[in-house]
């Protein structure tokens, strides 16, 4: 037996000298294993303990040699991308056994932007990266093995696919696009490369560049053209071109049957036409088959969750996100659902938790934050009886205003004039069309809505605890409100100006939202508002853009109106503050009334004079003073005062509007 291990460690040493690939993950780390903690110092002894990496969402421990060009291919490549895209977080530890004269000249010549640790505490053969180099292991949360390579060459190039998949998991789709381009450059043969540039531009919101990759790969043969036209059939989704995507989909299954995800695009066309049980079992074919990237098997177990939590099987909804999340750790809209499914249940410190572990996946998650936001509220709520039984008296007589039809009056108020505090409800938005990966979505947008319009100063929206235990008195269901006629109702009784209701309406890849603006006094559409929300970080900006349109209305509609109090020199008191949505820099017209005038039987009212105008410098609840500009007669107390809103100014984020 001697010779033929020796021909064997002969076969290995020689493979590691050519650079041939080998990947050893069934004798070293599986998927899901912890990896065995260490301490290292770089040639500046600064020690590097991986314990204290435990929180983050992805690390790279890349064994190598800095003697051999091969086993530095990978690690140079990561490092060329680091510096490409500075913004963009990759966390990698380079760990050698070479001496601390090689590393400094390895350092010297590369000037890598992440450290090069050296072990002197045999971590290397913890790792079994003693033989075969390099060796890469890359890291989830809790420093959970999602990947475990070994071998340069080829296996280099495998590990650079992985690490683009890993990467799009994340969302970070430039950096996913980078890596795989890279490695299409040097291998144009590679057709999972370029499958995932295609899905990278596609979450980029690209679509144009999308279906040029997936078209060119759907030409070649074999598995290139089967990854190819399930691209196309994502992407032709996506377009809102359903018959050549369900087409797609079907050569798809004829040539590649393995195929899973293909099963998903057609769940998610079918549930939008409403044959939920056809797109049911779509997604138990997708969950079925094997052969798909684990960010796209995710989503096929969160989409059958998805529709089991839509009819309330919470329990079997919570099993299909775990699952999803198994697969794919920063999953994080698996994470939000489940969360969201206690939140239906009443279990606000189950789906806060829930929302933590999303965030600490992706703190920057829109989604997440909020429904974080909320179920922190909710449990302070719970502590905190004083509030609470302040609410509940609040309810009881909100409660006996709507059944009275009585409807609140301010007995403060002495003249016509002066503007009261804008308050506006939202009320109820319909979800219709698809099924999204994230549930939740009218319940995001009203939370957002409802916190940037309260920061803007102008606007005060109902608290939406408020509007549910009202409606949990009143036995309505949330659906009621779809009638305008009851929330009308229901926004007099809260004194709201404006209630705001709508209607979301979600195809592949985006939501439409048709949003009304009325008016509880005279019933009329103010505004009726029409958007679209795309995917990942566009929504804050969509979002953005709908409290703009939200705020020009009102300022349009419902301009300020005030009279001057005082007047000291250039200095004028208003009777209007804070409290009413005056917020600094507000500019006033100081208007004077004209007679009407008869002529050949008719009256007519001419336009208000504007005798001066004021910009607001000093605020207070409910008053303010301004400056004096462009006076043409002397102001008097009682002038009238009226918002110009011929210039209105969006400042930062759309939190100051004058």
């Amino acid at each position: 037996m001697k010779p033929v291990v020796r021909m064997i460690n002969f076969i290995l040493t020689l493979s590691v000298i050519m650079g041939f690939g080998f990947c050893e993950t069934s004798s070293a780390f599986s998927a899901g294993d912890t990896v065995p903690n260490f301490s290292l110092k770089d040639i500046n002894e600064k020690v590097y303990d991986l314990s204290s990496l435990k929180n983050q969402p992805m690390v790279i421990i890349y064994f190598f040699d800095v003697d051999s060009r091969s086993s530095q291919e990978g690690l140079l490549t990561i490092d060329d991308l680091a510096k490409q895209y500075k913004d963009v977080d990759l966390l990698v530890w380079g760990i050698t056994t070479s001496s601390k004269e090689k590393v400094l000249k390895f350092n010297t010549l590369t000037n890598p932007t992440f450290p090069i640790l050296m072990d002197t505490t045999g971590v290397s053969q913890k790792y079994k990266a003693q033989t075969i180099l390099p060796t890469i292991c890359i890291t989830g949360p809790e420093l959970k093995v999602l990947d475990f390579f070994q071998g340069g060459g080829k296996t280099t190039e495998i590990m650079l696919v992985k690490l683009a998949e890993r990467t799009l998991q994340q969302k970070k789709v430039e950096i996913a696009k980078a890596i795989s381009g890279k490695v299409v450059t040097k291998n144009p043969g590679n057709v999972e490369a370029k499958s995932v540039h295609g899905y990278a531009s596609l979450k980029a919101g690209d679509v144009e560049e999308a279906e040029k990759t997936f078209y060119e790969l759907s030409r070649e043969k074999g598995d290139g053209a089967v990854l190819g036209k399930e691209g196309l059939s994502t992407v032709y989704a996506q377009k809102g071109q359903t018959e050549k995507s369900l087409a797609m989909a079907e050569e798809v299954e004829m040539s590649g049957p393995g195929r899973a995800y293909v099963h998903v695009v057609k769940g998610d066309l079918l549930y939008s036409q409403n044959k939920k049980t056809a797109a049911e079992v779509e997604y138990k074919k997708a969950i079925a088959k094997k052969q798909s990237a684990p960010y796209q098997k995710a989503v096929a177990y969160n989409q059958l969750g998805r529709l089991y939590a839509n009819r309330g099987n919470f329990k079997k909804s919570r099993e299909l996100y775990a699952q999803a999340v198994s697969i794919d750790p920063y999953y994080i809209e698996a994470t939000a659902n489940r969360g969201l499914t206690y939140e239906k249940e009443g279990d606000w410190a189950k789906a806060l938790e829930n929302y933590r572990q999303a965030l600490a996946i992706d703190k920057s998650d829109p989604f997440a934050a909020t429904l974080a936001k909320n179920a922190k509220e909710r449990l302070l709520l719970e502590q905190d009886e004083e509030k609470r039984s302040r609410i509940d008296k609040l309810v009881d007589e909100l409660v006996l205003r709507y059944r009275d039809q009585t409807f609140s009056v301010d007995s403060t108020i002495e003249d016509d004039w002066t503007s009261q505090p804008m308050i506006l409800t939202f009320t109820y938005f319909s979800e219709t069309g698809g099924l999204t990966e994230r549930d939740g979505f009218s319940t995001v947008l009203t939370s957002q809505l409802a916190d940037q319009l309260n920061a803007s100063g102008r606007v005060q929206v109902v608290d939406l605890i408020l509007i549910e235990r009202l409606l949990e008195r009143l036995n309505l269901k949330t659906s009621d409100l779809a009638e305008q006629e009851t929330a009308l109702k229901l926004g007099k009784v809260l004194s709201a100006r404006i209630i705001g209701t709508g209607a979301i309406f979600h195809v592949h890849g985006s939501s439409l939202i048709t949003m009304r603006l009325v008016d509880t006094e005279t019933t009329d559409i103010t505004k009726v508002i029409n958007g679209e929300f795309g995917g990942g970080p566009s929504i804050r900006k969509d979002m953005h853009q709908l409290n703009r349109e939200i705020l020009t209305t009102v300022i349009q509609h419902y301009p300020l109106q005030a009279f001057v109090v005082d007047i000291i020199g250039n200095q004028v008191l208003l009777n209007l503050g804070a409290d009413q949505g005056v917020v600094l820099g507000t500019r006033f017209d100081v208007i004077e009334d004209k007679p009407a005038i008869e002529y050949r039987g008719k009256k007519m009212k001419p336009e208000s004079a504007v005798v001066a105008q004021v910009e607001v410098v000093k605020l207070e609840k409910d008053f303010a003073y301004g400056h004096l500009k462009n006076t043409r007669r002397p102001i008097v107390r009682d002038d009238k005062l009226r918002e110009n809103i011929d210039d209105i100014v969006f400042q930062g984020q759309g939190t100051k509007v004058w």
